[in-house]
């Protein structure tokens, strides 16, 4: 009976233990990051599956427009060619690269939207300027989805670096993960600026 009781108080103590060291909320906000960073890759999918529509719509009214045309495309390959799982969070170089291509591939767009201002026919044509805006759209969506990432990183950062959560991080592989950096930040997250009420 009393060896029962023993089994019984150790195994309360280890729950306790293991609440109060921050265990579950490792959980909670690993999956919070991981779930935050989906919405990223498919935002990103979401404005690289617009691509080639808008490279060949372009393509009909400024074919000879050939080096910025082949620039998104590369770029789009390039940015489209990165595994992107849930171990990228995890590794910081991974990150980078997944960073750097998608940085890329906003400043070939907006290169192409830049060319757009020569080519009054283009900015006219409807299927351009609805490609137009759902870019715009998405790439709103994409700095939104950004900005959560940000935040459920910071969340999960502060807690694998603060004291005693710093000990189960350790205890159970919880490393830091990987955030945007400011110096990429004004790159990737803004829109193409076009303007297609100018004449």
């Amino acid at each position: 009976m009393q060896n029962k009781f023993a089994r019984w108080l150790v195994l309360g103590v280890m729950a306790a233990v293991l609440s109060g060291c921050g265990y579950n909320d490792f959980q909670g906000k690993d999956e919070a990051t991981k779930a935050a960073w989906g919405e990223v890759v498919n935002q990103y999918q979401r404005r690289a599956d617009l691509i080639p529509n808008l490279v060949n719509t372009v393509k009909g009214y400024a074919s000879h427009e050939r080096e910025t045309l082949e620039a998104v495309t590369k770029a789009r390959a390039q940015a489209t060619s990165i595994q992107v799982t849930p171990e990228v969070l995890n590794n910081p170089a991974a990150f980078q690269k997944f960073q750097q291509a998608q940085g890329e591939l906003s400043s070939a767009l907006s290169r192409l939207m830049a060319v757009s201002e020569r080519y009054p026919d283009l900015k006219a044509d409807t299927s351009f300027r609805d490609l137009q805006s759902q870019l715009e759209g998405t790439e709103n969506r994409i700095t939104v989805a950004r900005q959560r990432y940000i935040a459920a990183v910071q969340d999960y950062n502060v807690l694998a670096r603060r004291f005693p959560t710093n000990l189960t991080a350790m205890m159970f592989g919880y490393e830091v993960k990987p955030s945007f950096q400011v110096e990429n930040e004004k790159a990737i997250s803004t829109a193409p600026a076009v303007d297609f009420n100018k004449k």
